[in-house]
């Protein structure tokens, strides 16, 4: 028994604002292409948008983590001080975590491509994502990343 399908086209839920008919996914639901409040357009499932589930693109959810954070006391007293992180991003041999084979924060490495990998994800994307030949190289990158990204600028200023 086919259904017949509900135009959503102008409507608003939420922070979302149905521009026009996207597509269909495989389970059959008809997905719309909308536009948030914050600017950005999404593709969402019309089931979610019709039962509530989905109000935006997914700036409610970053809005209601930030403001937890910023609201949560013991976070709070950390936010702008990298010091307490230091011992996490380069552990002592006694500290190594035990998922890390290489014991630095950000950098691994990949058996099949028989090269070690540094990364930095920073505000949302990674600064840093490249392979070496060697560790130190990858230790190196990594920390002259940190050093750029994750270190306050008068910090950087002294070195």
């Amino acid at each position: 028994m086919s259904q017949r399908m509900i135009d959503m086209s102008g409507h608003r839920i939420g922070r979302l604002v149905v521009i026009k008919r996207a597509g269909k996914l495989s389970n059959g639901n008809i997905t719309w292409y909308c536009q948030c409040d914050c600017g950005n357009k999404c593709v969402v499932d019309g089931h979610l948008l019709r039962t509530g589930r989905t109000l935006s693109c997914g700036c409610i959810r970053k809005q209601r983590s930030r403001e937890l954070i910023r609201n949560n006391p013991k976070t709070r007293q950390f936010i702008g001080n990298w010091k307490p992180l230091e011992k996490t991003w380069h552990p002592r041999a006694t500290d190594r975590r035990k998922n890390n084979s290489s014991g630095i924060t950000g950098v691994s490495y990949d058996q099949k491509q028989d090269r070690w990998i540094a990364r930095l994800y920073f505000k949302g994307r990674y600064v840093l994502n490249k392979t070496f030949d060697n560790k130190a190289n990858a230790v190196e990158a990594r920390r002259q990343a940190e050093l750029r990204y994750l270190t306050p600028q008068e910090q950087v200023a002294q070195h």
